[in-house]
């Protein structure tokens, strides 16, 4: 079935995205800050909008935005989608705050939080991971444009924050995974026994997950350039799970290791590099290149 979506953001995540929507035959309708990254997908099909609010005009807008701010800006800043007709679908990683004023203050269309998991590379293989959470026909709604850009889609509730606060903790696991790989490989080596060995062993073993192959082969190969999610946005991300954490009161003390680490790869490295190199701070710590 057809569906009318405008889709705002158009970065690496976003792009793929709204082509994936656009090869299973929906009309899209894109905005983006930078007018640049949407000559690509007019070329495909899609339907140049003139502001947020322009792209609202359908059945749902689809955002997929870097920060709470930029999130804010489209929705509730001069022309934005704020009281049109679509329901609004956030896939972006925002604060569980922000997502409850969205919800509090979504339009006649309604709202539903739908953040992902995935790099950039599954988003173009459409092989993205949709955890959305909002009111159980609004997401029957949504189910043709999460099939055309995901494999599967979880449920997590009726409260669009759900959504958010899953993809937070995820997140934030991410980021232990790494701390615990830079960690071990950093005291193998030292040992003598080479990092690649050490993942080897223990991805073939106790630790087959996905996210310790993926990320632990980046670890290995000091492959940090080009980055597929940046430590800046990392680092932003982990401030909101220590927002969500300070306000219903968990002690996270991970979290501040992962954090400076973080800030410490920016520091050193800069800030086109990718959050896995927040593992460099363990290596350098440890007196190696």
């Amino acid at each position: 079935m057809m569906m009318k979506v405008g889709f705002i953001g158009l970065g690496r995540m976003g792009a793929a995205m709204a082509s994936n929507l656009l090869a299973a035959g929906h009309e899209v309708t894109v905005w983006n800050r930078s007018p640049g990254k949407v000559a690509a997908l007019l070329d495909r099909g899609a339907i140049r909008a003139a502001s947020p609010a322009d792209a609202a005009q359908g059945e749902v807008v689809m955002t997929m935005l870097s920060d709470d701010q930029a999130v804010e800006e489209v929705v509730f800043g001069t022309a934005g989608i704020a009281g049109t007709p679509a329901l609004h679908v956030s896939h972006s990683t925002i604060g569980v705050a922000l997502a409850e004023r969205l919800a509090d203050g979504a339009g006649p269309g309604g709202f539903v939080s739908a953040p992902v998991f995935g790099r950039p590379a599954a988003a173009e293989a459409a092989q993205l991971f949709v955890v959305a959470a909002g009111e159980a026909s609004a997401l029957d709604r949504c189910t043709p444009l999460f099939d055309a850009i995901g494999q599967r889609t979880y449920r997590v509730g009726d409260a669009p924050p759900a959504a958010n606060l899953v993809k937070l903790s995820g997140n934030f696991m991410i980021m232990a995974a790494v701390e615990a790989m830079a960690e071990a490989m950093t005291l193998a080596e030292k040992g003598g026994v080479p990092r690649r060995t050490l993942l080897d062993v223990l991805t073939g073993t106790l630790f087959g997950a996905p996210i310790y192959k993926t990320y632990g082969d980046f670890l290995v190969e000091d492959r940090f350039r080009p980055a597929g999610f940046t430590a800046p946005l990392g680092l932003k991300d982990m401030g909101l799970v220590d927002a969500a954490a300070s306000a219903s009161r968990v002690p996270m003390p991970l979290l501040g290791i992962v954090r400076d680490h973080l800030r410490t790869a920016i520091a050193i490295e800069g800030e086109d590099v990718d959050w896995v190199a927040a593992g460099l701070a363990v290596r350098r710590g440890a007196g190696l290149g």
